[in-house]
């Protein structure tokens, strides 16, 4: 049996890549457990400043292997539905929410498809490029069960909640271009995985700190007052003026040269 996903570190960028090309990606047990400990190596390692999530083949990931409701309730029990112990996400949600709990930012690139459970994993993901012919779905509808695989926590933020359940009452496909114009993807690239990891070495060029707080900061003022996003902008702010990180992009910008940080994680 092949490793479910593949982890690779290369100049600070982690390279997520799901790896049942066979199956088109389809999630089992197996690769729902391997997304989450993935993300938590990835959240252990303060050397990583931004990741890449793709799939292996010409798909990104057709959602949930329909070996799961073969099995019943000796599959899908109810302790697989319950939070772990280190995040508020149980089995199931944790290969989506884990992107969130992942403190730099996370790329997803989508080809072929993204249906159902495939598609929350890339919502899960801080910006999302599909290419036009690309084929989004949230699909569980069409197996009789709920989306349930964070959605409520990453895809609200997207796009209104009338445009949301559409989707989700009809379980029907949408283009790449389409998903763009809604607010599933980001943005439109011909090789969205070129683009991705374009993007991730751009990111990984930049101050771990300011990135680090850069995503903290956004994912968490939302859900605040003004008054309290306001404070939290300043914390964050006082958290990296004047530290080495912070001087040192200040100097390589007057010095007109690549700058050299250093990675604590913190």
């Amino acid at each position: 049996m092949t490793d479910r996903v593949l982890l690779s570190v290369d100049k600070h960028v982690a390279t997520v890549t799901l790896n049942r090309p066979d199956k088109h990606n389809a999630l089992d047990l197996a690769t729902f457990e391997a997304l989450g400990s993935t993300g938590e190596r990835i959240i252990a390692d303060p050397t990583v400043r931004a990741v890449v999530l793709e799939g292996s083949g010409p798909n990104f990931c057709t959602g949930i292997d329909t070996s799961i409701f073969q099995g019943g309730d000796s599959v899908i029990s109810p302790d697989l539905l319950a939070p772990s112990e280190d995040s508020p996400a149980n089995l199931f949600q944790r290969a989506a929410y884990v992107w969130r709990e992942v403190p730099v930012p996370v790329i997803c690139a989508i080809t072929g498809i993204a249906y159902g459970g495939g598609a929350q994993i890339a919502l899960g993901a801080d910006l999302r490029y599909a290419s036009p012919a690309a084929r989004l779905s949230i699909m569980e509808i069409k197996w009789g069960i709920i989306p349930d695989m964070a959605i409520t926590t990453n895809l609200t933020r997207c796009m209104p909640a009338d445009r949301l359940k559409e989707l989700a009452l009809t379980g029907r496909i949408v283009s790449g271009s389409e998903a763009c114009e809604l607010g599933l993807v980001t943005a439109l690239h011909e090789d969205p995985v070129r683009a991705a990891k374009e993007t991730a070495s751009q990111i990984a060029a930049r101050s771990p700190d300011a990135i680090r707080r850069i995503k903290r900061l956004f994912d968490s003022a939302w859900g605040l007052s003004e008054a309290d996003a306001l404070r939290l902008e300043a914390r964050l702010q006082l958290e990296i003026l004047g530290k080495p990180n912070q001087v040192e992009a200040v100097m390589a910008n007057i010095e007109a040269r690549d700058p050299r940080f250093t990675d604590s994680g913190a």
